[in-house]
């Protein structure tokens, strides 16, 4: 690692100004990527800024049909919160399998949405139930917020400091994971609103996506079999050690379909 300077914030206010002052700073939740990448001399940061006591930027709560969620909940936390449970329990589902227990019991959910790993999990459940991304100067809808691979609509200096989650009638999430990693090699997120059908799709391209032709056909026919004859376009997937873009075209078509399954398997939340 390269000589760096680390510095604890205690608000919110101390974290942003250190972040204005030291144009090379990082900010540091769980440090499940950062500090990995710095071991392997990928960044050099000249002042890490430990994010994890400031209170503002913690808690789970339901307020109307919105489930907010503070940036510095860990993945255990989203798992094990009976309050997530209760309101969107495919969401602490996602939770409960990222990676492994060191990485749930350290990782937080706004470190792995602000990095945007194109294999990361949360990104299908925030673009799926249209979450809003709450920062430290704006709300960013999920359809504005990921850009590319690691790269976000964030600002320099911007920090994420939690989620809305609009609660859906019911969802699901589906994955197949890398298995040494733990990472989605395809993950498929689907969650029904009262006036729409969102699918979304991590781990089988540069970022997290829509799959629009699902959604349109799932609208008008809410069933397994309205997936029969529907097939993912294989031009913009990646073709990597993970598989050809073939191969994840089949796991995108696949998986949603288990993901399909379990939530028809499921009550809807508002049913009379």
């Amino acid at each position: 690692m390269y000589e760096t300077t680390y510095l604890r914030a205690s608000s919110l206010d101390d974290a942003l100004a250190w972040l204005r002052e030291h144009e090379d700073a990082r900010p540091l939740s769980g440090g499940m990527t950062l500090i990995p990448t710095l071991k392997q001399r990928l960044a050099a940061p000249s002042h890490l800024i430990d994010l994890t006591r400031i209170e503002a930027m913690r808690g789970i709560s339901v307020e109307g049909d919105v489930l907010r969620v503070g940036a510095l909940t860990k993945h255990a936390e989203v798992a094990g919160s009976p309050v997530v449970a209760a309101a969107i329990p495919a969401l602490a589902q996602l939770a409960n399998v990222i990676a492994d227990p060191q990485v749930r019991n350290r990782g937080t959910m706004g470190g792995s949405v602000a990095n945007n790993d194109p294999a990361a999990d949360y990104p299908s459940a925030v673009l799926a139930l249209a979450a809003q991304i709450v920062t430290s100067q704006r709300h960013i809808a999920a359809a504005d917020y990921f850009v590319d691979t690691f790269e976000t609509a964030l600002e320099p200096g911007e920090l994420v400091t939690g989620f809305e989650y609009p609660i859906p009638l019911r969802a699901a999430y589906a994955k197949f994971r890398q298995p040494a990693s733990g990472y989605a090699v395809v993950g498929v997120f689907i969650a029904q609103f009262a006036e729409s059908i969102r699918v979304a799709v991590t781990g089988a391209g540069a970022s997290v996506f829509r799959w629009l032709d699902a959604e349109a056909a799932l609208a008008a026919h809410l069933s397994e079999a309205a997936l029969a004859d529907l097939h993912v376009d294989q031009s913009a997937l990646p073709e990597d050690a993970n598989g050809s873009a073939a191969y994840r075209a089949h796991l995108i078509e696949t998986y949603t379909r288990r993901s399909l399954r379990a939530l028809l398997a499921q009550p809807l939340r508002h049913a009379a």
